[in-house]
């Protein structure tokens, strides 16, 4: 009975389905040449510009290559007139339910994609992003890695980080460094600021210009708070930060200053 059936299928519609058969394999041959050629000619493409990262270059002939993939594998279905309709539901429904239980990673790796293509940051710049304030050491696609201050490697989430304030100290070529000086009441204001200006622009790597700004900030009960403001570079911020504040108590020191104190009213009884 089974060998009836068998050889009434053969003669009744086997060259038919030899032509299947062979159709399917040759549209696979074809079409995984055809992506494979896409997915070169894509990363190509991104390479020549040179504003993606490597590793996003990657994903993205991953993510093309996959999908490319599956719509051809649904067509060489359809060859053998399998019906894709429910097929392609299913597939959907299953990125739906990987996408609930993945929501926080697949919005790490959203944010990674925009940071990988926006660039407000970059590998070895000073930032302040998703609460970390640090030198950036890996921009990855799901993770920002920081190194802050202390010498704590961070990992931040790529959501975290794009989706707060973030601050990039090196985008700009220099920066303003601020410090402050008190001076007691009995002292020459004017007389300060002279003594400090020169002493503040002979500091290393401070600008010429914009000039240092050196300036009344408030008035206190101890005496008149200046503000010491040079610019520097990016690289020697902290360096003339401190420098700064060396200079101002040599400064003082120098002249005499008395240290400010706080006035004391005594009650007479």
């Amino acid at each position: 009975m089974n060998t009836d059936v068998i050889l009434n299928f053969l003669t009744t519609q086997g060259a038919d389905f030899a032509l299947k058969i062979l159709g399917a394999i040759v549209a696979w041959i074809i079409g995984r040449w055809l992506i494979g050629l896409a997915t070169r000619l894509m990363g190509k493409a991104l390479e020549r510009g040179n504003k993606f990262d490597a590793t996003l270059i990657t994903y993205l002939k991953s993510i093309v290559s996959v999908a490319l993939t599956v719509i051809l594998v649904m067509a060489i279905l359809g060859i053998f007139g399998v019906q894709t309709t429910s097929f392609a539901a299913l597939l959907a429904g299953a990125g739906l339910a990987v996408g609930a239980a993945w929501s926080g990673m697949l919005g790490n790796f959203a944010a990674g994609l925009f940071l990988q293509v926006l660039r407000p940051y970059k590998v070895g710049d000073f930032i302040n992003a998703g609460g970390t304030l640090g030198t950036v050491k890996e921009l990855g696609l799901f993770t920002t890695t920081v190194l802050t201050m202390d010498n704590v490697l961070t990992i931040v989430g790529n959501n975290k980080v794009f989706g707060d304030n973030i601050q990039n100290f090196s985008a700009e070529p220099f920066r303003r460094v601020d410090c402050v000086a008190k001076v007691a009441n009995s002292v020459d204001v004017q007389d300060a600021i002279a003594r400090l200006r020169p002493v503040i622009t002979a500091i290393p790597n401070v600008k010429d210009s914009p000039a240092p700004d050196i300036e009344i900030l408030e008035f206190t009960p101890e005496g008149p708070k200046l503000c010491v403001r040079p610019y520097t570079h990016t690289d020697h911020y902290w360096q003339v930060y401190f420098d700064t504040h060396k200079a101002i108590v040599n400064t003082f020191g120098a002249a005499g200053y008395p240290v400010p104190e706080t006035p004391v009213a005594h009650r007479t009884v």
